[in-house]
């Protein structure tokens, strides 16, 4: 199958399991014409919910119940679903992209298909289907953004995957800590694949960026700016982690700031287009 026609088939579908739906072999032979999708198809369970400051994560210390467990599983789950779909977008978004880069967005793409399914199936563990609680439109509302292969490792691997970092491991040990020890090795294993996902975005920043551009400002310049520097860490800020995804040591200093730097020159945004 094309890589062009599973990122559509992954956008358009009205089913999860299509939406996990993974070909045994991918060609990208045609990549066709630059799509930029508004809005994935979704099935009524798995609509998009308005987000209010009421639907916070339970607190770590309300992780002996059960059900709280259950509903940060359920938001990671939505997590994971979303990074599938701004994966296939990058596909369809991007065909004139290297053919090495659109490999690398596809395998992890699979692996973000396998994350939902261990979420769905450990969710199966306390009786809850995902859908069975809201899920939130969260990072793909920066979707509009994403107009360049530099903007999706910037927004998705460099931020969002970043941040994860942290918060897998920070989640994992509340859950060990509290006897679930699956939902720990399950956080064990997202954080593994998350810093295979960095360094995708730290090797592509660095091929991509301009020859007298440092990767920190080629970074801050693709960055909208709604999405300050702070939001690339969780609650513990793990230096360790970002080292073994090959983040810049330069860097280290200067994402555990407690505000945002001084505004930068924000690379320009192209004019979105229907699907």
């Amino acid at each position: 199958m094309e890589l062009r026609h599973w990122a559509e088939r992954i956008l358009s579908a009205d089913t999860l399991e299509e939406k996990l739906f993974a070909p045994d072999e991918l060609t990208d032979l045609a990549p066709g014409p630059a799509v930029f999708w508004n809005e994935p198809v979704r099935p009524v369970e798995l609509r998009f919910h308005k987000h209010t400051r009421k639907d916070r994560l339970p607190k770590l210390r309300e992780h002996d119940h059960p059900d709280k467990r259950a509903a940060c599983l359920h938001r990671f789950a939505g997590h994971e679903l979303l990074a599938v779909e701004m994966m296939a977008y990058a596909l369809i978004a991007f065909p004139e992209a290297p053919r090495a880069f659109r490999r690398g967005v596809a395998h992890t793409l699979r692996e973000e298909q396998e994350h939902v399914r261990l979420y769905v199936e450990r969710l199966k563990g306390f009786g809850v289907k995902l859908g069975d609680l809201p899920l939130y439109r969260h990072f793909w509302a920066y979707v509009p953004f994403l107009k360049d292969p530099i903007q999706y490792v910037s927004v998705l691997s460099l931020t969002f995957e970043m941040a994860n970092l942290d918060f897998a491991p920070h989640y994992g040990a509340s859950f060990a800590k509290h006897g679930d020890e699956e939902s720990a090795a399950l956080m064990q294993r997202i954080l593994d694949d998350e810093i295979g996902h960095v360094a995708f975005g730290c090797s592509w920043l660095k091929k991509l960026k301009g020859p007298e551009e440092s990767t920190w400002d080629a970074w801050r310049a693709a960055v909208p700016e709604r999405l300050p520097v702070t939001r690339t860490k969780g609650i513990t800020f793990l230096e360790e982690h970002r080292r073994r995804a090959g983040v810049p040591e330069e860097w280290l200093a200067k994402l555990q700031v407690k505000e945002d730097p001084a505004p930068v020159v924000r690379r320009p945004s192209l004019e979105i287009c229907a699907p």
